[in-house]
């Protein structure tokens, strides 16, 4: 009989080889992370991070504004944005798949927040109206997009003027991004930059929409 101590080995080996399985896949396609992985983005704990902190003071958001969270998984983001947003303002929680956005209304729910909408869609796929959003965020997100050339120029569209988009990459993705390769997309959308923070291989970078 097999003992209960060698079916948990099983099961982590298990884990650990279908994570690496899709480490890489996803260097070859752009696939987003299954659902079932999602505790590698972020462990259900409640606990906002210090990362998670620092990334959204880069965007001066403040209570009122409309927030677009683009890929927004199980919503590591997507919860303290909208503690940010307050009932004034909304966050839009963006994701191809059912069970990512499924997890993010159950922390809303638990956070006690009604100020978060949901849409399943992928960026690029013309589902986003035009000048809706005052704040987006893009986090190790645009190496998983088939078409980035239209999903910037998507969010271009979505952005209002003044609005600002944060793009956030690291090396530990299996889908980053260089900072040429995201200047290359985001200013032939027609974002100007902002800021820059970080280095070559984990950073953060903030984008305008002229007009504001």
């Amino acid at each position: 009989m097999i003992s209960l101590l060698l079916l948990l080995v099983i099961l982590v080996v298990l884990v650990i080889v279908l994570s690496l399985v899709w480490r890489f896949a996803s260097r070859r396609y752009p696939l987003p992370c299954p659902v079932w992985m999602k505790w590698m983005l972020d462990p259900p704990s409640g606990h906002v991070s210090a990362r998670t902190t620092k990334t959204i003071g880069l965007l001066d958001l403040r209570p009122g504004m409309s927030v677009l969270d683009a890929g927004c998984g199980p919503g590591r983001l997507t919860i303290p944005l909208a503690e940010r947003a307050g009932p004034g303002g909304t966050v839009t929680a963006m994701d191809l798949q059912e069970g990512m956005l499924q997890e993010v209304e159950k922390r809303a729910q638990k956070a006690g927040l009604t100020n978060i909408r949901y849409l399943r869609a992928g960026i690029g796929e013309g589902k986003l109206g035009p000048g809706q959003f005052d704040r987006a965020v893009l986090i190790t997100v645009i190496g998983e997009i088939p078409d980035r050339e239209a999903a910037l120029r998507e969010l271009f569209a979505a952005m209002k003027p003044g609005g600002v988009l944060l793009v956030e990459e690291t090396i530990r993705d299996p889908h980053f991004q260089t900072r040429a390769k995201v200047t290359q997309l985001a200013t032939g959308a027609g974002f100007v930059e902002k800021e820059f923070t970080g280095g070559r291989f984990s950073y953060a970078m903030t984008w305008e929409k002229p007009g504001g």
